[in-house]
């Protein structure tokens, strides 16, 4: 329990001594396999979902359009990271896992697991949409036949470029707001999604657009074709950890502490009134300050000094 020293009536802020007590506390804990069960099912609705809006827009005279199909990838990922988010963080991309694991957002020793659930989960949704949609094995030909992999319009280099820049895009902004806490993590998923939509309608025409290296590989898998498919898979990858360790230089900062976290004070407090706010230092060490509502800014910051 925690307990305070050194109060007196004139004291505006003071430190309290914290001691650990013994008291189990309940913890959530989520399996590995369950991550993996997310990782494959929000990866088999999201490739589903978006290859067959590209095979219904091929196949009966394009009611669907670029922007429609763009739409269907953007909501299908804001709508199973809102569903799936909080279970396996949805990655649903082998790219994502490795920028993460990369920048230490993401157990290292779980990667194998999520590409392999993602892997699994994409050669599935493509194997269903060619039963589905009696898809023949001619894809790789491009004449007449609908085929939902990815293929450079015009030339690898340009294809490169574009998956880079797609993929540098989507991952600079998931490091953003959905691993710095100080965003507002509750539109993460708007955010995400609409930036696979902004990706999909500049890149598209040019690379398709696949920042994923499981979407790609899948129905290279289940055609047999593999032509230029080492840009879908280098490309996004390179991309992604362009685009976290870029936002992982912005997130350094020098503020303190009390300008980084906001308290749950207000203003218009007594004089008498005292607001706790709760702080972890880099070394990992337990501050707990006392301060009095004049000392609390108008953006409601509290300065903090270490003990």
């Amino acid at each position: 329990m925690a307990h305070i020293s050194d109060v007196t009536a004139q004291t505006q802020t003071v430190i309290l001594d914290i001691k650990d007590d013994d008291s189990p506390r309940p913890r959530v804990f989520i399996s590995f396999v369950q991550k993996l069960f997310g990782e494959f099912v929000g990866t088999f609705s999201l490739v589903f979902a978006g290859c067959s809006a590209i095979v219904v827009n091929d196949t009966y005279g394009k009611p669907v359009t670029l922007p429609g199909i763009a739409l269907v990838w953007g909501l299908t990922v804001m709508v199973m990271t809102y569903s799936i988010g909080h279970i396996s963080g949805a990655h649903f991309n082998p790219a994502i896992t490795i920028a993460l694991a990369s920048s230490r957002r993401f157990p290292l020793k779980q990667v194998p697991g999520y590409i392999a659930a993602q892997v699994l989960g994409s050669t599935l949704a493509i194997e269903s949409i060619r039963l589905m949609f009696q898809l023949n094995n001619d894809g790789c030909s491009l004449k007449g036949s609908i085929y939902v992999g990815n293929h450079p319009s015009s030339s690898n280099t340009a294809a490169f470029v574009v998956e880079f820049i797609a993929t540098f895009n989507l991952l600079f902004v998931i490091s953003a707001v959905a691993t710095d806490k100080r965003a507002n993590r509750s539109f993460a998923g708007v955010a995400i999604g609409a930036t696979v939509v902004l990706d999909i309608l500049f890149g598209g025409p040019i690379s398709g657009a696949s920042m994923n290296p499981a979407r790609s590989l899948a129905p290279a898998y289940i055609w047999g074709c593999y032509k230029d498919l080492w840009v879908y898979i280098v490309a996004p990858i390179v991309g992604a950890l362009a685009g976290a360790w870029t936002y992982n230089m912005l997130r350094s900062t020098n503020k303190s502490y009390g300008e980084i976290i906001r308290p749950n004070c207000s203003k218009e407090a007594s004089q008498d009134d005292f607001c706790v706010l709760r702080v972890v230092d880099p070394n990992n060490r337990k501050l707990f300050i006392l301060s009095s509502p004049t000392e609390i800014n108008d953006t409601c910051n509290v300065t903090c000094k270490l003990a």
